[in-house]
């Protein structure tokens, strides 16, 4: 059951801090799991979340170390020596361990991987932090269970046993050449049901999915998610299995990609959090906000094109908002499924292929708003039937247009390497109001003759 925490349980835990009760606090939290403990150092004061760290045994600050909010795990950091940090990290498995360290300075960083215990583990830190963070290899824990194709049983039971000391869940145990390339992966079923005597070689299962150290996060977790993995093995460029990424690992990737896509999708160019510093997020926000501004100018100036219309027929201007709308509208649905389906990999057919299906989507929606349009003008607002019949046209092409940039432009941006997120916000809701407009008055002159 999820611990929930409450106002007055941070009351308690600030006054125990105050009174230097150290006992009291470090049985309090005795039972509290190490993530809702990092949510609660995360609600205190800096030199407060630093006591409770400092009060609580090496093991579960380790693991509290991973949950803290950045800006509190760097002035937590910053206080304890290169031996204390090193102390932490003895604790965590190696890509844990690699996550922090990258953090650290440089200077501090050398001094920390001195100050290791472990030799080995020492060692596959350094060679996980030469890998790209947002690669398989930057991802990627050097421990895990893997065996010889030519042991037998009896001698690979053993060998698990060793390594499995170091590693916190086994998920997959992976068959490897003497050259230690990746054959393929070994069911605990056979394992236990064969001859002690029997080679591996005649039990293992061949196929097995796996990454390149040089895979990207992304695609990493688009391969783990669509065949449901628990972990995946990683091979070098020669094919020598190095580590392995679990799904733990793949969750975060998830999450940090959706809320990127989130955030460029509302016309935030950063990643920022809502308890950034205003000068952080101004700097995120602002560009796109500037960009919408221009747009507007572009916009007053094409309805300044079109003055004398709207002097003729003044009942056009009452229709510009609706028709803004719903250009901005049918352009972020459009592009919001398309790079859905470009995220998951599940965008098929030509781009040809796609307008059309978008147009007899865009044209279907359309008849449908402009009768129900027809009509209310017509009968609701006693709009003159010539002036009706104009607003409905132009919202119908309207509509098409729309669904088309929406369409065309994530696609375009994505054949070009930009992240086609950008199409779901700000972009394209200006472009379309712009075009919406130069469609609306275009067809307003063409069929009222002004």
């Amino acid at each position: 059951m999820e611990f929930k925490i409450s106002k007055d349980f941070i009351a308690h835990i600030e006054q125990l801090i105050s009174e230097n009760k150290e006992q009291e606090l470090n049985d309090l939290l005795q039972d509290v799991h190490f993530a809702d403990i990092a949510e609660i150092m995360d609600e205190l004061q800096s030199h407060e979340a630093s006591y409770i760290f400092n009060t609580l045994d090496s093991e579960k600050t380790a693991e509290i170390l991973l949950e803290l909010d950045d800006e509190v795990r760097e002035k937590i950091l910053k206080n304890l020596t290169a031996k204390e940090i090193a102390e932490e990290l003895d604790e965590l498995s190696t890509d844990d361990a690699a996550d922090i360290i990258a953090e650290l300075s440089k200077e501090k960083k050398e001094q920390v991987i001195s100050e290791l215990e472990d030799v080995e583990h020492a060692k596959d830190i350094v060679d996980l932090l030469r890998y790209d963070e947002d690669s398989a290899g930057g991802l990627m824990a050097k421990e895990l269970v893997k065996v010889n194709e030519n042991w037998n049983v009896l001698t690979c039971v053993k060998e698990m046993r060793a390594q499995a000391e170091n590693v916190t869940r086994v998920h997959s145990i992976y068959v490897v050449d003497d050259e230690g390339r990746l054959k393929g992966r070994l069911s605990l079923k056979d394992l236990l049901t064969t001859s002690t005597k029997t080679p591996i070689s005649e039990v293992y299962i061949p196929k097995v999915d796996y990454v390149k150290v040089d895979t990207e996060n992304v695609e990493v977790a688009r391969i783990m998610q669509k065949y449901d993995l628990e972990a995946i093995p990683v091979v070098d460029e020669l094919g020598r299995l190095v580590g392995r990424v679990t799904i733990d690992d793949i969750v975060d990737v998830i999450k940090e990609e959706a809320d990127k896509d989130y955030q460029l999708a509302a016309g935030i160019s950063q990643d920022v959090e809502a308890d950034d510093s205003i000068l952080e997020l101004t700097k995120a926000r602002l560009p796109w906000l500037v960009l919408a501004l221009f747009g507007g100018f572009i916009s007053v100036k094409v309805l300044g094109l079109f003055d004398a219309a709207m002097k003729e027929h003044a009942e056009l201007f009452f229709f510009i908002p609706l028709i803004a709308a719903m250009a901005g509208n049918v352009g972020v649905q459009s592009s919001a499924i398309v790079v859905q389906g470009i995220a998951n990999n599940t965008l098929n057919g030509s781009l040809w292929k796609r307008l059309v299906k978008e147009f007899s989507l865009s044209l279907f929606n359309g008849l449908i708003l402009g009768i129900i349009l027809f009509l209310g003008c017509y009968f609701l607002l006693s709009s003159d039937i010539k002036v009706a019949f104009t607003v409905t046209t132009a919202l119908l092409a309207v509509i098409i247009v729309a669904s088309f940039l929406g369409t065309f432009i994530p696609i375009t941006l994505d054949k070009y390497g930009i992240d086609p997120a950008l199409a779901t916000g700000p972009f394209i809701t200006t472009s379309n109001d712009i075009c919406g407009i130069l469609i609306y008055f275009f067809i307003a002159k063409a069929m009222l003759g002004f």
